[in-house]
């Protein structure tokens, strides 16, 4: 009788291995890379486009950093109005980016899941201020909810104003940023499907269970990146918070507008708020790039 190979050792190249033996497991992934780890190949010349993509955003942003006066930069950045100004940025970049998850997100399934053609119209409107200018913008909210707006005129008659106020700041916000996230994860939605959706309510689950249980936890990326962007955008957001808010001291000059203000009388304040706004979004956006790799890991 033919003596069989001992367990462990592994058939030489091009015979079959004994039955019920199996290469160890570290000598089998020492062979072949597991197709997770696999990076999928790049042409030659594509470095080269994305490293002058690369410098054309850095270099203004760090040639920004040496025109500061570093020597006075704590007290420029410390001054009331500055502290004042970027208290009320990060607060109404907060308070939109809110509201516009709680309006967003909705939208955001229903043009995903939605096959009428009514709801691409709805969706082509509410994707507008992607390429629209945020003056025109502005002046699109001050139609309507200005003291003499469409809206606005009703609400002024019942004592509730709305144009030139913290309110408004945070309603241009949301009018210029709400698009990002609508965006971002109407695309997560799209790629990821509905098949988990169609198994969950087979087995039982209803509409708003399954949203909460299957679909949103699958497009958590899109919507974390989503947040980003939306709350990016609102702290940067100039044109339409100046239509429509305009720039009073303490109540609607947020960082972006006191920059602006201080281009003309004092430039280096301008530059050194200027670079504080850069810090904070690096900041907002570095942490949750990390949140979301370790999300989809």
């Amino acid at each position: 009788m033919m003596q069989t190979e001992s367990t462990g050792q592994i058939a030489p190249t091009g015979q079959t291995a004994p039955t019920g033996q199996t290469a160890p497991t570290g000598q089998r992934s020492a062979r072949r890379p597991s197709a997770a780890h696999r990076r999928t190949p790049v042409p030659w010349w594509l470095p080269v486009p994305a490293v002058v993509g690369g410098l054309f955003v850095v270099v203004p942003v760090l040639a920004m950093t040496g025109r500061v006066d570093w020597s006075s930069f704590v007290a420029l950045v410390t001054s009331p109005a500055s502290t004042t100004a970027l208290g009320l940025s990060l607060g109404t970049a907060a308070a939109a980016t809110g509201l516009s998850f709680a309006l967003g997100y909705p939208l955001a399934v229903l043009f995903a899941r939605s096959t009428s053609r009514w709801v691409g119209v709805l969706r082509a409107l509410v994707l507008l201020p992607l390429v629209l200018p945020p003056v025109v913008g502005g002046l699109a909210l001050l139609a309507a909810y200005g003291r003499l707006g469409v809206l606005g005129a009703f609400l002024d008659e019942h004592g509730l104003r709305i144009a030139f106020t913290t309110t408004a700041v945070v309603m241009a916000q949301v009018f210029v940023s709400m698009p990002f996230l609508v965006s971002s994860i109407e695309g997560s939605l799209r790629s990821g499907g509905d098949r988990a959706e169609r198994i969950a309510a087979t087995l039982g689950a209803g509409p708003t269970r399954t949203l909460l249980t299957v679909t949103t936890p699958r497009v958590l990326p899109g919507i974390t990146a989503g947040l980003v962007l939306c709350g990016a955008r609102a702290l940067g957001e100039f044109g339409a918070t100046l239509t429509f808010a305009g720039s009073l001291q303490g109540v609607t000059r947020t960082l972006p507008l006191e920059v602006y203000l201080q281009r003309e009388v004092d430039p280096d304040t301008a530059v050194a708020l200027a670079l504080v706004l850069v810090v904070v979004a690096l900041v907002v956006i570095g942490t949750t790039t990390l949140r979301t790799r370790s999300v989809v890991a």
